[in-house]
């Protein structure tokens, strides 16, 4: 009898990551079903869905408090549901605060778990790994240095590399992303990225869009363009420039094209997280910015096991980009340390190290992934 195989992918990035593996697996499989949730990329590449992925997709506190009861009850389903088809394997991909719990209760029950991307426990909430250790038979990492704290805990695990290495190009081409943007500069062009949710725009916006004004003190030249990651943040992101003129009126707000944006810019002001790694991978170099609560960063800082909270830095395990936080994250200083890393950016040594760091990064990851899968589930 065929066992099928689940996947539970709650969000973006996790639906384009399992999009690359899944084809691969299936043909390892014939004759066996992709079963379980996720998003329009899984489900293109063959994907039954039981449910669609936005059914995880909550932004902010007060929304998952909304969502909650309706979110417990999916994952009391899906423990259910998983655990009488008892399938080949079960693979969770991304979204630990819900996959994790699933996890650990399927291999309590005696079937085979599968994690895609790590948590980042190297950065927030270390202790999750007893959790890890616990659920998972084993972890797919996109980094690098994560194999060695998977060994340390005694967790399988394979380095399949990071995807984004294998879709951003090696050599960027700025000159044809301006074209495609229609951004004729006469100056420098920065791009500008306070985040993808409302708390972080909400937090970070102000001061990175005070810096904006500032650097035009230096060239008043200068152009911002500033992807929105939807129609919500747009108008969030207008609403917050009306209070900064001077920018405004040197700013281009692009809807959902943030790869285009950092291709075209000559330096970035970017908020913590998988955007400093793409501002990495686009060879451009940046300022790292970022304020939340203040109890909220406290308590972040005080739970992480690294120096470091870019990806960059992580990477290079030393300060290679500036990292502008919390209370010293201000405008003046933000545009100060912008207009040095803008006039750093043909320095051949930073292009280099980013260089390095993206040839670590790009790995046959669909195959990698696929080939430890098998590992997992057997012929």
């Amino acid at each position: 009898m065929a066992k099928d195989i689940v996947w539970l992918a709650g969000e973006t990035s996790g639906d384009f990551i399992a999009s690359l593996v899944l084809p691969q697996v299936a043909t390892l499989y014939p004759g066996e079903h992709m079963l379980g949730i996720g998003g329009d990329r899984m489900i293109a590449a063959g994907l039954e869905p039981w449910h669609h992925s936005s059914v995880l997709s909550v932004r902010g506190y007060v929304e998952v408090l909304k969502k909650l009861p309706s979110l417990l009850k999916l994952r009391r389903e899906m423990k259910r549901r998983v655990a009488q088809l008892s399938p080949r394997a079960f693979i969770g991909v991304d979204a630990p605060d819900f996959n994790l719990s699933i996890e650990e209760y399927l291999r309590a029950e005696g079937l085979k778990t599968i994690h895609f991307v790590c948590p980042s426990i190297w950065a927030w909430r270390p202790e999750r790994i007893h959790q890890i250790k616990r659920a998972v038979d084993h972890m797919l990492l996109i980094f690098p240095f994560e194999k060695k704290l998977m060994d340390e805990a005694g967790i399988e695990s394979t380095y399949i590399g990071h995807p984004l290495a294998r879709e951003i190009p090696m050599h960027p081409d700025k000159d044809a992303a301006r074209e495609k943007l229609g951004v004729d500069a006469l100056g420098p062009v920065f791009a500008v990225l306070p985040g993808s949710r409302q708390a972080e725009v909400a937090w970070c916006g102000p001061h990175f869009f005070g810096a904006c004004e500032k650097v035009l003190q230096f060239d008043k030249r200068s152009i911002f363009l500033v992807p929105a990651a939807d129609a919500a943040r747009e108008e969030q992101i207008k609403a917050l420039l009306n209070n900064f003129p001077k920018a405004k009126a040197a700013t281009r707000i692009i809807r959902s094209d943030s790869h285009t944006v950092m291709q075209a810019s000559d330096a970035i002001l970017v908020a913590s997280g998988t955007a400093t790694l793409e501002a990495a991978l686009f060879k451009r170099p940046m300022v790292v910015g970022y304020a939340m609560p203040g109890i909220t960063g406290i308590l972040m800082q005080k739970k992480g096991i690294i120096d470091f909270v870019s990806l960059p830095n992580i990477l290079a395990g030393e300060r290679l980009v500036p990292e502008i936080l919390q209370y010293y994250c201000r405008a003046e200083t933000l545009a100060y340390a912008l207009w040095h890393e803008y006039e750093r950016r043909d320095d051949s040594r930073l292009m280099d190290r980013f260089t390095v760091m993206h040839e670590s990064l790009l790995r046959d990851t669909p195959k990698l992934a696929c080939d430890a899968i098998a590992s997992v589930c057997g012929s």
